[in-house]
This record gives C-alpha cells, sequence and structure tokens, in this order.
C-alpha cells in the first residue's frame, strides 16, 4: 500500500471536525514531503481542510452547513508537539472555567516554557507566557491552578477573599498524588504563591508542608489585605 493510501485510510477512519497532524496519522518525519503532495491532493478534493500549518480536520457537513472544529480542538494543535504537551491555556479564560470570574476573555494566554506561542487567526488570538515549568499533560492542570494564586490581586471580578474561598474549593477537590505536584511545582513559583497555598492547604487540614514553610523568608512579609477570618492561617504565613 502507498504512503498516500494509507494516509487516505486512516483519515477515513478519524471523526468529522477533529483537529489532526503528521503525528496522528503515523508518518514519519522522512515522508513529510511525500505526505504533503498526498494531503493536499485530499484538499484539493475537499476531503480535509487545513486549520494552520501542519493541521488539518474533515469537514463536518450539517444542515446549517459546514462545521469547524470547536475551540478546544482548534487550539489543540498550539498545545501539543509531537504528540506531547508542550503548552496549557492560563490567564482569565481559564480562570474563568474554574469559576473564578464571569468575565471572558477577548485574547487567551498561552503558556509553554520551551517556546513562545502567539496565534492570531480568525477568532482564535492568544498571547504567549512563559510557565514556570516544563508542561506536560500530568502538569498542566496543576500549573494553572498555581497561575490563578499567581494572578490573585488581578482576576476581575474577584476579591481575594472571593479567590481564596473557590480555590481553597479547588484544591479540596484534588488527590493525594495531585496535592503532592502542587506542592512541588509551588517551590517555583514567587513567594506570595508559595504562601497562599501553604496557608489554604493548612486551613484545609494538609500536613507536610514543612518544605513550603521553609521556603518563605520569615522577614518577608506577604501583603493580601485578607482577614483573620477570612483566612486563619495567613499569620503562620507571613500574610498580612
Amino acid at each position: 500500500m502507498t504512503l498516500a493510501s494509507q494516509i487516505q485510510t486512516k483519515i477515513k477512519k478519524l471523526p468529522e471536525g477533529k483537529s489532526f497532524g503528521y503525528a496522528d496519522l503515523g508518518i514519519a518525519k522522512v515522508d513529510y514531503q511525500t505526505a504533503a503532495k498526498a494531503l493536499e491532493r485530499l484538499q484539493g478534493k475537499g476531503v480535509i481542510k487545513k486549520l494552520s500549518k501542519g493541521v488539518f480536520y474533515k469537514p463536518e457537513q450539517t444542515v446549517f452547513g459546514e462545521l469547524q472544529p470547536d475551540y478546544s480542538d482548534q487550539l489543540r494543535p498550539y498545545l501539543f508537539e509531537n504528540g506531547k504537551r508542550i503548552a496549557y491555556e492560563t490567564g482569565y479564560s481559564l480562570y474563568n472555567r474554574m469559576g473564578l470570574t464571569n468575565q471572558m476573555a477577548f485574547r487567551i494566554k498561552i503558556a509553554s516554557r520551551s517556546k513562545r506561542i502567539s496565534i492570531n487567526r480568525g477568532s482564535l488570538k492568544a498571547d504567549a507566557v512563559k510557565s514556570y515549568a516544563e508542561v506536560t499533560d500530568s502538569n498542566y492542570e496543576i500549573l494553572g491552578i498555581l497561575d490563578a494564586f499567581k494572578d490573585i490581586k488581578r482576576i476581575p471580578d474577584c476579591s481575594v477573599a472571593q479567590a481564596i474561598r473557590r480555590l481553597s474549593t479547588i484544591l479540596k477537590e484534588l488527590k493525594e498524588k495531585q496535592i503532592g505536584s502542587l506542592l512541588k511545582y509551588a517551590l517555583v513559583y514567587p513567594p506570595r504563591v508559595r504562601a497562599l497555598v501553604g496557608a489554604v492547604l493548612e486551613k484545609n487540614g494538609k500536613k507536610g508542608l514543612e518544605k513550603l514553610k521553609d521556603s518563605l523568608n520569615p522577614l518577608t512579609t506577604i501583603k493580601m489585605g485578607l482577614k483573620e477570618t477570612e483566612l486563619p492561617t495567613k499569620s503562620y504565613w507571613y500574610i498580612e
């Protein structure tokens, strides 16, 4: 079977509206040039459409016309490289989904350690920010939570006290392994993040926070404008 036939067979099995790239089709890098010609022919026939460089989709036909891949699927190619996650969505759009704000973001933010990812394609617009750690499928959600702690004073339509209440609920829902990951990655974030994470976890009854506490400078006060009733453990974590 020729490479073009293999590609066509694999594409037939893909769902409509789902984006895919060379890696999803199992194409070796040495065959990219040949594959590109085969994919170009399929585009000419209308079997597939190009979403961005090296990313395609099978158009889904409905009574209302042709549908493009949904938002998350359009974003997916930018978050993965060779099948591995290298980035994640952060900022106000993420905080909206976390229940921290009702405001929607006109432009989203994409965090990555290894590369700058900016998008300006139709309704999909994103600015690049640098993540605090290498991004993987197992840690990106934790990094998103830590980002919310980092930006806690800048989340629109949400006071620090309101954010603390919501983030406290989110941390209560984490499994032990995720808590371990949270503690690990909190150490690479600024002191205010470490202090707030520690204080919220302690308020939730978590133990084993010594390493996080020892990473803080006892002579540095973290000003958050929180009352004792809003975060009872704040003084132990040098928070005002």
